[in-house]
């Protein structure tokens, strides 16, 4: 596969996932009401970024998750505030996973599955860990002193948001972990992910 149809196909499977992380917010998530009208979810949506990051690299994986929960965001007048937030940090998410997986780890240069199962998990552990502390802090500064919401409600948002986003990381792990080892050799078959000679980028 030449450079030019890899990152055509590349940027398909992004928007592939960019839509999954669409669905499994928007219509996959449990919202938690907030005072203020605000609201937390419980939701998957992170889940797919990882796995976007796996697949395809760090910057496709986090542009997926970014786009996907950015449109979420903003087609629902209750996030629709918090979007530029949602971009920031699911790029990031992106970003940290594929760093590890495919900087650190090169799990597209190994066949041991062993040993890509477990990196894979880190990665999301990563990815997902960084989530758990920034979303929260993030949230926090952003809605007090860009959005200007009392400092009592935002704190309320960030403890609520800092469990939410908690339940969410496991649940989006345990998911990953599952999903990514199933469909890796499906794709290896399909000669559309590349074994002990590709190197993603992070």
């Amino acid at each position: 596969m030449n450079n030019q149809n890899n990152t055509i196909t590349k940027l398909a499977e992004t928007a592939l996932l960019a839509a999954l992380c669409y669905v499994a917010f928007t219509f996959l998530q449990i919202k938690i009401p907030v005072p203020g009208g605000d609201a937390t979810s419980i939701h998957i949506g992170n889940a797919f970024c990882v796995l976007g990051a796996l697949l395809l690299g760090g910057w496709y994986g986090g542009l997926a998750g970014a786009i996907g929960m950015t449109v979420a965001d903003l087609m629902d007048p209750v996030y629709i505030t918090g979007a530029p937030k949602t971009f920031i940090l699911k790029l990031c998410i992106g970003l940290i996973t594929g760093l590890v997986a495919h900087k650190i780890a090169k799990i597209n240069e190994s066949t041991d599955k062993k040993y890509v199962f477990k990196w894979s998990v880190l990665a999301s552990v990563a990815g997902l860990a960084f989530n758990v502390v920034a979303d929260p802090v993030v949230g926090y500064f952003y809605k007090q002193y860009i959005l200007g919401q009392p400092q009592k409600m935002a704190e309320v948002l960030a403890k609520m948001s800092a469990m939410a986003t908690f339940v969410n990381a496991v649940i989006s792990v345990i998911l990953v972990a599952v999903i990514y080892n199933a469909v890796r050799p499906v794709l290896i078959k399909s000669h559309l992910l590349v074994v002990g000679q590709c190197k993603q980028a992070g």
